[in-house]
């Protein structure tokens, strides 16, 4: 069995710049502020041939009110799953209140705990290490996160009490240059991100929860797994990173994407906010289908419209959830509704569903609609059956006329999945005009069942062998001097053959 190894302590102890090398992914976001972490994430690790999987916890002092205590009983249920857990303490500051009283917690629960002291780089482990004996959970062990010391030789230690000793990967040294990567990112951020995503190891449909900050998104994930799976406040900007959550239903697997809320530009004022962000849009292009999630009771705004518009533009497979529908009176809700038909007209494939995440109202709905516009995004279709759609659309509907020629579509191919893109090579394909290309795009949808995705259409014209002579000749004058050649080497021909009868007279 895969061990499960939490990763717990007080605020801003390193516990996510752990996670990362433990996961050898830069998924956690991390940065010199104390609570960033909010929400359970897991990841998986391997070292020689044994895996595990770490999760990674929200910081727990002791003295949370509101949303920390919210994410303090996160943390509580990760240290309930956990086999082992590395209890996280600063070395730089020492120990304070907060560690003993989690210690203490752990003791109770009987839980195989180890004293990790982070940040040693530069000081003598002897020393700084003598404190931490007082918390009673035996020998510290010392490591710099930041710096990737003393990792592999933790994970060894943790993993021989559980299987026996195995062989490990060599541990190395960063660079200057390496280093000041893993902790800054791009030199003008304080943050550990990659800004190019690296897709994580999930299985089945991912479904990108999102929306504006506070419109619900987190209610609705616990309601999709039946769990308090993440941190649910009254607050927005709870939930700061993009949380991956695989489960199955009914045989199908998915995994859901739990992502930060995406404000105006101009109300972004926390560099951690900033790259929140990036998470989510990056999230946006990983998944399959996007659940766009709008507050009934705020209506659209702007900012719900510049989500759609990344979202149409990443090509993603779309569902629509209008929350907090219950509470609303009859007039209300009908108000909603012209409004979402006014303005969402463009995107009429998209299914909208009306639903209370908090009630669980309507929320099994959104499964059909996810698993139709994923089955859509990744379908396949063979060259004829798009030739022959293509072949009948022209006979109905002849393409228009260009400097007194007919615009000609040969044939049609599948160029990619999620979106759907499909290829159309013909001449003069680019001055086709954009309603006949809506008119191929609209009837491919209809015939071939297209349901919650976009489709690309893509044109190409076939190459003109003579394009890059344009300031020769053309093709007529050509044949018209050959034809010039040919009657002044029969008329010399002839001349020849008079004078030589003409001599022989």
């Amino acid at each position: 069995m895969v061990p499960v190894i939490a990763l717990v302590g007080r605020p801003n102890v390193g516990k996510s710049t752990l996670f990362n090398r433990l996961t050898k992914t830069r998924d956690a976001l991390v940065a010199e502020i104390a609570g960033l972490t909010r929400d359970r994430k897991y990841g998986e690790g391997q070292i020689g041939d044994e895996p595990f999987i770490v999760i990674d916890t929200a910081g727990i002092s002791g003295e949370e009110v509101g949303i920390d205590a919210e994410m303090a009983s996160q943390s509580f249920l990760a240290i309930e799953e956990a086999d082992i857990v590395l209890f996280m303490v600063d070395a730089q500051s020492g120990i304070i209140h907060a560690d003993h009283l989690l210690a203490e917690y752990l003791r109770k629960k009987g839980k195989e705990a180890y004293v990790i002291a982070n940040k040693i780089d530069g000081r003598n482990p002897d020393v700084v290490l003598a404190e931490f004996y007082e918390l009673g959970m035996g020998e510290p062990i010392p490591i710099a996160a930041a710096h990737n010391r003393g990792i592999n030789t933790l994970i060894e230690h943790v993993l021989t009490e559980l299987h026996g000793p195995k062989v490990v990967e060599p541990e190395r040294e960063l660079t200057g240059y390496e280093e000041w990567e893993q902790l800054y990112g791009e030199k003008e951020a304080p943050l550990d991100i990659k800004t190019q995503h690296e897709e994580l190891n999930v299985k089945g449909i991912k479904i990108a929860v999102v929306g504006r900050p506070n419109v619900g998104k987190s209610t609705l994930i616990n309601r999709f797994l039946g769990e308090e799976r993440v941190v649910v406040y009254d607050q927005a900007g709870t939930t700061r990173d993009s949380v991956y959550i695989p489960y199955e239903r009914h045989g199908q697997d998915y995994t859901l994407i739990d992502t930060a809320g995406i404000r105006r530009r101009k109300s972004i004022t926390e560099a951690a906010e900033k790259f929140s962000i990036i998470k989510t849009l990056q999230a946006i292009q990983d998944c399959h289908v996007c659940v766009l999630v709008l507050d009934a009771k705020d209506g659209i705004v702007e900012q719900d419209l510049h989500m759609l518009s990344f979202v149409l533009n990443a090509g993603r497979a779309l569902v629509i959830a209008i929350n907090k529908w219950d509470g609303m009176t009859a007039e209300e809700r009908e108000s909603v509704k012209n409004e979402l038909d006014r303005r969402l007209e463009f995107i009429t494939y998209a299914d909208i569903h009306f639903i209370s995440a908090l009630h669980g109202s309507n929320v099994g709905n959104l499964y059909q609609s996810v698993d139709k516009a994923y089955e859509s995004a990744m379908a396949k279709w063979s060259t004829s059956q798009l030739t022959r759609l293509l072949e009948d659309m022209v006979k109905n509907h002849q393409p228009p006329m260009v400097n007194g020629r007919r615009v000609k579509l040969r044939y049609a191919h599948q160029g990619g999945s999620n979106p759907p893109i499909l290829v159309v090579h013909g001449t003069q394909t680019d001055k086709l005009t954009e309603a006949y290309k809506r008119y191929l795009a609209n009837t491919y949808r209809r015939v071939l069942n297209i349901h919650g995705t976009p489709i690309r259409m893509n044109f190409k014209s076939a190459e003109n062998p003579f394009a890059e002579k344009k300031d020769g000749p053309s093709l007529h004058r050509i044949s018209e001097k050959k034809m010039a050649r040919t009657q002044n080497i029969r008329a010399i021909k002839k001349e020849k053959a008079r004078k030589q009868r003409a001599k022989k007279r």
